[in-house]
C-alpha cells in the first residue's frame, strides 16, 4: 500500500509520519532505532529519509599541498531505508534528489529500489553544496526534470531509450511545496503554478516546509485549490530546541516565527526553556492542523526526537 492510499485509508484520522537523517559516515545504524523506537507507538504511516549530496573539501596532501574531492558526510539512504522496512515492516520514503547526483546516478537508486520492493519516494531539488553561490546541476536542474526521469522509468525505459525487459511496479511519489514559497521564487503565484505543473505530472500529494504559521498553510491550502491543486497538502512542522533556532531556521529553511512565539522564545534563558516553549507551540500547531481535518502532519525530527514524542503524546 502505498503512502497516499495509506493516508487515504486512515477513515478521516489524521495520519502520523516522520523524517529521520542517516547516521554520519563511520557511524552505526543504531541512533536510527532509537528514534524509530521512541516514536513508533504513535503508529507511523511511513517514514522519511533523507538523502544528501557530497560536498567539496580540502584535503591536505604532502609538502603543504591541498586538494579539492568531494565528500559525502551521510551515506547509505537506499540501504538504511531498506534495513527500516526490514525490521520495522513500516513504508519508507527514501528522498531522491538533484543536488550532486547525475541522472545516471538517479537511475541507479531507483533499480536498486526497485530491487528492494522500495516503491515510495519523495522528489525534490535539494539544497544547493555550501561551495556554490547559487544552484549548479550535476544532473537535473529542477524537480520536475528529475519527476520526468521518474515517470519515464515508471513507464518502463531507461534513460538512453531503451525498454526494460521486466515488468516492475511504478514508484508512488510526492514533492515539496512552500507555504510562505521558495526562496528562489519572485512571488507566491509563481510557486503555485510549479506546484500545480508537479500535480498535473503525477505527484500524489505535496509536503510542505516546516512553518509555524498555520494560518499561512491554510492559505497556501486555499490558494492552491483555487488553482485546481486537488491533492493532499500533507503539513510539515517541527519543534524548535535551541533558543538560537529562532533566528538560524528563518535563516535556512526561510520561513517566519510569528511573533507570539518570538516573544515567548526571547523569555528562555537556556536551551531547556526553549524546549518547552517549542514543544508547547507545536502541541497547539498539531491541534489546530487536526481540527482543520488535515489528512496528515509530517514530523521533521532531527535534533528533536523527543520533543516530538511529547507533541505526539498530546495530540494522537
Amino acid at each position: 500500500m502505498s503512502v497516499i492510499e495509506k493516508i487515504q485509508s486512515a477513515g478521516g484520522k489524521t495520519a502520523f509520519s516522520f523524517e529521520l537523517l542517516p547516521p554520519l559516515k563511520g557511524n552505526g545504524i543504531e541512533t536510527v532505532y532509537r528514534t524509530i523506537d521512541t516514536l513508533r507507538e504513535f503508529d507511523p504511516k511511513y517514514i522519511n529519509i533523507t538523502t544528501h549530496r557530497s560536498e567539496l573539501v580540502f584535503r591536505e596532501k604532502s609538502v603543504g599541498l591541498f586538494e579539492r574531492v568531494a565528500e559525502r558526510h551521510r551515506p547509505g539512504t537506499v540501504a538504511i531505508a531498506a534495513a527500516i522496512q526490514n525490521k520495522y515492516k513500516i513504508p519508507v520514503v527514501p528522498h531522491i534528489i538533484c543536488s550532486g547526483f547525475t541522472r545516471e546516478e538517479t537511475e541507479y537508486a531507483l533499480i536498486d529500489l526497485q530491487f528492494l520492493g522500495i516503491t515510495d519516494l519523495l522528489l525534490l531539488r535539494g539544497d544547493k553544496g555550501k561551495h556554490e553561490k547559487e544552484f549548479s546541476p550535476t544532473g537535473h536542474r529542477y524537480a520536475t526534470e528529475l519527476q520526468q526521469q521518474v515517470n519515464k522509468f515508471n513507464q518502463g525505459f531507461f534513460l538512453d531509450g531503451s525498454q526494460m525487459k521486466s515488468k516492475i511496479t511504478p514508484f508512488s511519489y510526492g514533492m515539496a511545496c512552500y507555504p510562505e514559497k521558495h526562496e528562489e521564487a519572485p512571488n507566491l503565484e509563481s510557486d503555485l503554478y510549479y506546484a500545480k505543473m508537479k500535480v498535473d505530472a503525477g505527484a500524489e500529494y505535496l509536503v510542505t516546509q516546516m512553518f509555524f504559521d498555520n494560518q499561512k498553510y491554510f492559505d497556501f491550502v486555499a490558494k492552491c485549490k483555487e488553482n485546481g491543486i486537488h491533492v493532499p497538502v500533507i503539513p510539515g512542522i517541527k519543534p524548535i530546541t535551541l533558543q538560537n533556532q529562532m533566528t538560524v531556521l528563518p535563516k535556512i529553511f526561510h520561513t517566519d516565527i510569528p511573533e507570539a512565539f518570538a516573544t515567548e522564545l526571547r523569555k528562555c534563558k537556556s536551551d531547556a526553556e526553549a524546549v518547552e516553549v517549542g514543544v508547547e507551540w507545536c502541541i497547539q500547531q498539531a491541534r489546530d492542523l487536526i481540527a482543520h481535518g488535515v489528512p496528515s502532519i509530517h514530523f521533521y525530527s532531527m535534533m528533536a526526537t523527543q520533543s516530538v514524542k511529547r507533541v505526539a503524546q498530546a495530540v494522537y
